[in-house]
């Protein structure tokens, strides 16, 4: 299941929730203060877009776990 990022209009606070995608925003509850007043951000990908040259994760080759950096 993904993992989204949402922010709480009454707190400020920003938090990640794993959800499946047929779940309902409205069921997502602040982690901080306990609102209902939940909006889903845009988060960053993890993946870089290139020219056509590499769709590796942008965070795979600088890995420890081995050469490549895949384990």
């Amino acid at each position: 299941m993904p993992i989204y990022e949402f922010r709480c209009d009454d707190c400020k606070a920003q938090f990640e929730v794993i959800q499946s995608s047929s779940e309902s925003q409205a069921e997502v509850v602040c982690e901080k203060c306990g609102s209902k007043k939940t909006r889903k951000t845009i988060s960053a990908s993890s993946y870089r877009l290139s020219s056509g040259k590499s769709s590796i994760p942008a965070g795979a080759l600088s890995g420890c776990s081995s050469r490549s950096g895949f384990s």
